[in-house]
């Protein structure tokens, strides 16, 4: 198996952990605000459906948006790798490119999921979202599952694991941004909580769902919690390390600085500069997946699979 081969898969397998982790993170993000929006029925809808569109980078226009419109273009948007529905259908084509890697079950989690999208968004016009925003979660569960339990600890696992955790860097830190930065929108901290899969985890932790930055805190700093950003951090360099890239290359240095960083970052201090760190870590991601992508997918021809809005 030549060079261009292995770049090309080691390509496919880093944006299959992506895109599955960006279907569920905004299945999550979607799912946390429709329950908001349920249960305080004065909740403006037009200012929650901005604040989501500024957590996923899409522009919201001028004009009111509800969320019927944000569902059909974060959820069901099959040419966008910004929904759900494309993020998928992305992930399929990339792990069918790399289907000598990737093991039976997780492709064939993938393809049924895939088949299964066009069912329940059909149902949801019906009886709501909730199903097809259930599926998207616990088959990506799946997925990563199967990966843990069906695949040696390779360098393939190790892309796939890779792709993950920038995603997961990447969406927590969107998060938080919006909460800080964009206050007219900023969702409260229980949906953010919700919003990442941390609500019992945080519980756990401080004893209770107070609305508290300390939710930043245990997003960005908790050590346990495999969607905080030191957590996830701490696997990107485990991987690129296992991957043979030492601490001075350009896709390692950026995650472990930054993950240094958080490691002995005074809680304390956090509030203060999060607005600056928040653009430090997602500057950190962005850096090192260019720096991932030079060194190890140089192959530059025509790839079905390589096509990406304006996220990619």
């Amino acid at each position: 198996m030549n060079d261009v081969i292995l770049s090309r898969i080691a390509e496919a397998l880093t944006w299959t952990g992506r895109y599955v982790e960006r279907a569920d993170a905004t299945g999550r993000i979607l799912d946390a605000y429709l329950h908001r929006l349920l249960e305080d029925p004065w909740r403006d809808e037009d200012a929650a459906c901005r604040s989501l569109y500024a957590i996923l980078g899409v522009d919201a226009g001028d004009q009111p948006v509800d969320m019927q419109q944000v569902l059909d273009q974060l959820a069901f948007d099959a040419r966008s790798t910004g929904s759900i529905e494309g993020a998928l259908g992305a992930a399929r084509l990339n792990a069918r490119s790399a289907r000598e890697a990737v093991s039976s079950e997780m492709w064939e989690c993938l393809n049924s999921t895939w088949h299964a999208l066009a069912g329940q968004r059909r149902a949801s016009l019906r009886t709501g979202p909730y199903a097809y925003l259930e599926l998207v979660r616990r088959r990506a569960a799946l997925f990563f599952g199967l990966a843990d339990s069906t695949m040696s600890r390779d360098d393939s696992w190790r892309f796939v694991v890779l792709g993950r955790s920038l995603e997961r860097v990447d969406m927590t830190v969107r998060l938080l941004s919006v909460r800080v930065l964009d206050a007219a929108h900023a969702p409260d901290w229980p949906t953010l909580l919700s919003a990442s899969g941390a609500d019992e985890a945080y519980a756990r932790v401080y004893g209770g769902f107070g609305d508290s930055p300390k939710v930043a805190e245990f997003l960005l700093l908790d050590r346990d919690f495999p969607r905080s950003a030191l957590h996830a951090l701490t696997t990107a360099e485990e991987c690129l390390a296992a991957l043979g890239r030492p601490r001075q290359d350009p896709a390692r240095r950026p995650i472990g600085a930054l993950r240094t960083h958080l490691e002995y970052l005074d809680s304390r201090s956090l509030e203060g500069g999060l607005p600056v760190l928040l653009r430090d870590l997602q500057g950190a991601c962005m850096a090192s997946a260019e720096a991932v992508a030079e060194k190890f997918f140089p192959y530059q021809g025509p790839v079905e699979w390589a096509q990406e809005g304006a996220r990619r």
